[in-house]
């Protein structure tokens, strides 16, 4: 089995989010960070090797102060990242370390992936050398004019909505960084620049449960899925880090995989 490094970018600006005290990533779950729970189902997988978070450059002090205990116990790497995603995660690819021979990049705001769509996704990354998670379109599609008005409605066959992790071959998404200026326009993802130099990415069943927060309403949309996965949880497998700080001070010699299994 090869060996995998997560990219998660979390240097965007929230503008959309709706908070001008924090950024969505920072907005907190029951006592426990957006973007922490976003690293958690990669956590238990043993064949992640490496953890890279992308942050913010103004938002070095606060991530250190608010986090500097849970970075050093999961072992993740932080960096600043750049203006656009697309250098956040050219900056990131840079600092992956040279055992990793697979390239998992995951939206920092979204919380809800499960440990089970991780490893699928890895699976199919590992067969096909690029994968990603995606839910088919079931909606009708409408396509509209610059007033608004519609012009035809798009079939939705073979039609899916991308999600993350999106997992790559690490020479595949390389070249694929470095060629990225010859397509002329910014990449809405990952997948879209290895499909542009003529490899395609394997769709992996993903879940609307699988949600990118945005703004508050997608906020409360994960509280309640994590609420009601917590609520089905067998009452003696509760989450490991629901008392993160006490875990820190009485538990310093574990590693992840410690309380994770593997």
């Amino acid at each position: 089995m090869g060996r995998f490094a997560v990219i998660l970018p979390a240097a965007g600006r929230s503008s959309r989010f709706g908070d001008p005290k924090q950024k969505k990533i920072y907005a907190e779950i029951e006592g426990r960070a957006v973007w922490l729970r976003s690293v958690d189902p990669f956590l238990k997988h043993d064949d992640v090797a490496q953890i890279i978070v992308a942050i913010a450059e103004e938002d070095q002090e606060l991530f250190d102060r608010r986090y500097r205990e849970s970075v050093a116990f999961l072992g993740i790497d932080v960096i600043v990242g750049g203006a656009e995603r697309s250098d956040t995660v050219a900056s990131a690819l840079e600092r992956v370390k040279p055992e990793c021979d697979f390239v998992a990049v995951h939206d920092a705001a979204r919380p809800c992936l499960t440990a089970d769509q991780v490893a699928a996704v890895f699976k199919a990354a590992e067969a096909h050398g690029a994968a990603l998670l995606a839910t088919p379109v079931f909606e009708t599609i409408k396509r509209a004019n610059a007033d608004r008005l519609t012009t035809e409605t798009v079939s939705r066959d073979n039609l899916f909505l991308a999600q993350t992790p999106q997992v790559f071959r690490r020479d595949w998404l390389v070249e694929a960084y470095a060629r990225r200026a010859e397509h002329g326009k910014a990449a809405t993802d990952d997948t879209q620049l290895v499909e542009a130099i003529g490899h395609p990415c394997a769709i992996v069943p993903g879940s609307s449960h699988n949600l990118k927060i945005t703004t508050q309403d997608d906020l409360a949309m994960a509280k309640a899925v994590l609420d009601l996965r917590e609520k089905a949880r067998p009452a003696a497998c509760g989450h490991p880090y629901a008392d993160e700080q006490a875990m820190w001070n009485d538990l310093p010699r574990l590693k992840p995989s410690d309380l994770f299994g593997g």
